[in-house]
């Protein structure tokens, strides 16, 4: 197995950090990409399923591009989280400044007007989850949409309050 492995990865390792350079835009990240999806290939191919493996090329290929996916939706998640947090640290601090002071109630005026621009199921849905810490499903249950629709709703939010911090 090793051997077959050596000789796919040789063939093929370029091709496939290209295809997950495109996709995620950085070569380090492309390289452990393409690291993990010879780690996966490898352990399904030991699996009784592995024999099933008709074309290896491909199957490879769907592994970067669902990691590569996955690399995206991780950054954007970091990118939404970090939004919030900014915002939260910059009202947290315990002895601020006249001026911090008046930059926090700034900031936190907008917001408000950002998150009262929404519409009350995206405001509903965020302040559920982020702030009250409930789950999608739990948020799902309370508002009677579907978790899929919750997750849409938290997401246009945070754009949303994302657009309007970097507005100011």
């Amino acid at each position: 197995m090793t051997d077959r492995l050596d000789a796919l990865y040789r063939q093929h390792h370029t091709e496939l950090r290209t295809l997950a350079y495109r996709r995620v835009g950085r070569h380090d990240v492309a390289a452990d990409v393409v690291q993990e999806a010879f780690i996966r290939y490898a352990d399904m191919a030991n699996t009784a399923d592995g024999s099933r493996i008709d074309c290896p090329k491909s199957f490879l290929c769907r592994i970067v591009i669902n990691l590569a996916a996955d690399v995206g939706r991780r950054d954007r998640r970091r990118g939404e989280h970090a939004v919030l947090e900014d915002m939260a640290n910059h009202l947290a601090d315990p002895q601020p400044s006249p001026e911090a002071a008046l930059e926090s109630r700034q900031r936190m005026a907008r917001l408000r007007n950002a998150l009262d621009d929404l519409p009350e199921s995206c405001r509903a849905s965020l302040l559920l989850s982020r702030v009250d810490g409930m789950t999608h499903a739990e948020v799902a249950d309370r508002l009677g949409v579907s978790s899929s629709m919750v997750s849409k709703h938290i997401m246009r939010a945070i754009r949303h309050c994302q657009r309007c911090h970097k507005a100011h």
